[in-house]
């Protein structure tokens, strides 16, 4: 967020201009009957990113809202009509509308709700302040706890004790950092860090793929670097993935290479072998892509690690989808940027021209000796420099066989 722009009023009122949202609006709003724009939609308009989920709490209980949806033209989905959430659909988007409402009984992920009527009540039970605004018909931004304060100090605060919004919901310590990342600037707030240092045992509860997407999210964020750090000093982030976290090789590897996506920047994390991989499979209930990717580039960096970096070419034709990752993180781990030199025959391998017909016709016979054959070749050619020409490949075989 360059500049830090101050929290923005008419950004989050051009939320109102939407056509779907002012039906909304109009539909549930009554004398007697309230609706509101929520949460984060709210948050990011103020400032100035975009509000990609618009969702609404209401004052109307759950079998109303489907009755007047239903009757306004809209297709209605009983999302959680438990908790009291009704997605109302249309031209492929989705709107959630909640009724007020007050957890009764928590579990540590679950809560038992009753149905109400308070706009700040239900506001009270949510995570952080800057996710508690909500804005009617009248424009009237609704900020209970200092959320905008919050907001324009880029300051990530639970609302009331973090200790008790922690234990209604554990899934809130994680994010709690992705958030501080995201919006916080890397600033953690000291007493939500506490809380979640006591009640880091409450993870243990949260299914992994949950942790799984909070992790990759975080990873994502543009202050996430300050926020591993502070989280790691703690030890917090070794206990989120089940390994040893190195902070320190992420941010050298991202300032000698510059952008990755979030699965390479977690393999930058933790990742040092395929035992750390199988950690994280377990810990972070991995993907099979995602664990086939991290075990290609362990196997591809231990192979080139063995040739002597110098077969940059069989690095490339053996594993193509992480060669280049490969090399950019030998030289952030080891500072030895002289094998970036390798990128292009890595990313834009040159051509080996021969094939089994080449070998069979300089006589050797039909069998497994064919593929072996051509494997020594194409080694061979890899050291003379990859020489294109298609005589000079069938020279080297010739050499080899």
């Amino acid at each position: 967020m360059p500049g830090n722009p101050a929290p923005d009023l008419l950004r989050a009122q051009a939320i109102l201009r939407s056509p779907a949202v002012r039906d909304i609006l109009a539909l549930l709003t009554c004398p007697g009957e309230e609706t509101r724009v929520v949460g984060g939609a709210l948050r990011n308009a103020l400032l100035g990113l975009e509000a990609k989920d618009i969702d609404f709490v209401t004052t109307w209980l759950p079998q109303d809202v489907i009755r007047i949806g239903k009757a306004g033209g809209w297709h209605v989905v009983p999302t959680g009509i438990e908790h009291g959430t009704v997605s109302l659909v249309r031209d492929g988007q989705v709107y959630e509308i909640t009724t007020l409402r007050e957890d009764i009984e928590t579990d540590g992920r679950r809560a038992t709700v009753r149905f109400g009527r308070d706009f700040r009540r239900d506001a009270a039970r949510r995570d952080f302040t800057i996710n508690a605004f909500s804005m009617g018909s009248d424009g009237v931004l609704q900020d209970y706890f200092g959320g905008l304060a919050d907001l324009a100090a880029r300051r990530v605060r639970f609302i009331g004790s973090p200790d008790q919004r922690l234990r209604e919901d554990h899934l809130r310590g994680l994010r709690f950092l992705r958030f501080s990342a995201w919006y916080g600037e890397g600033k953690l707030d000291p007493d939500g860090l506490t809380a979640v240092v006591s009640l880091r045992s409450g993870f243990a509860q949260l299914s992994r793929e949950r942790i799984r997407q909070e992790m990759l999210l975080l990873l994502m964020a543009p202050h996430v670097l300050a926020v591993l750090e502070a989280a790691e000093a703690e030890g917090l982030i070794s206990d989120i993935v089940g390994v040893s976290a190195d902070v320190a090789r992420l941010r050298s590897r991202l300032a000698a290479t510059g952008d990755a996506g979030a699965l390479w920047r977690l393999a930058a994390l933790a990742v040092r072998n395929e035992a750390d991989v199988d950690h994280l499979r377990d810990a972070l209930r991995l993907t099979n892509a995602e664990d086939r990717l991290l075990r290609r580039f362990c196997e591809g960096r231990a192979s080139f690690d063995a040739s002597g970096r110098r077969d940059f070419f069989l690095l490339g034709d053996r594993f193509p989808e992480v060669a280049g990752e490969i090399l950019r993180r030998i030289a952030s781990d080891t500072g030895d940027v002289s094998v970036l030199a390798g990128l292009e025959k890595v990313e834009n391998p040159p051509i080996f021209h021969l094939t089994g017909r080449d070998v069979l016709a300089l006589g050797l016979a039909a069998g497994p000796a064919i593929g072996e054959a051509l494997a020594r070749a194409k080694a061979a050619w890899a050291k003379a420099g990859c020489p294109a020409d298609a005589e000079a490949q069938r020279t080297i075989l010739q050499s080899v066989l």
